[in-house]
């Protein structure tokens, strides 16, 4: 397994312990918890979330003060953006992005305070993440995929959002 820091404190970009490839396809180790916990990575996961969408579609950048998520993309291709969403925090609205894939197995791990937004590259993609708390909508923020105050770079000039992501 590989972890790598990134220009953001606490978000790390995971290499899984276990890639195999061959004739029939590739079989992936998502997560190990002992291998994890060799590796730092001690949180306690209590639910596994999986979205499905297609091309073209920002499922918003949303996060909560509590939740670490271990983000990867089971199948397609995902542009992310990572944002610090902590006023008290000097990296506070630094953001970064990444793009993962079923190709190159790549992991997210995005502490609490932190928003995430995955942006849909391939006709189709499957995203997937694990969370340290149960998911709760009233404890969410979402910041807007277009708010100036960040100036977010978007391979695309208009992606498929809900109202919410709107600012509707």
């Amino acid at each position: 397994m590989k972890v790598e820091k990134t220009k953001l404190e606490g978000v790390l970009l995971i290499t899984p312990p276990t890639i195999f490839e061959d004739f029939r396809g590739h079989y992936v180790e998502t997560f190990n918890k002992e291998i994890y916990s060799k590796h730092g990575i001690v949180i306690d996961f209590v639910q596994d979330d999986i979205a499905t969408s297609h091309k073209n579609v920002l499922r918003g950048i949303h996060g909560d003060n509590i939740t670490w998520k271990l983000v990867s993309c089971l199948y397609g291709n995902i542009y992310i953006i990572v944002v610090n969403n902590d006023s008290k925090s000097k990296q506070y609205r630094e953001w970064t992005s990444f793009n993962i894939s079923d190709r190159n197995c790549l992991q997210v791990l995005i502490p609490p305070k932190f928003g995430i937004g995955p942006l849909v590259l391939s006709e189709r993609a499957i995203f997937h993440y694990k969370q340290s708390t149960q998911y709760s909508r009233k404890k969410q923020f979402t910041i807007l995929w277009d708010d100036s105050k960040y100036n977010f770079w978007w391979p695309i000039k208009n992606p498929i959002v809900t109202t919410r992501d709107s600012g509707i």
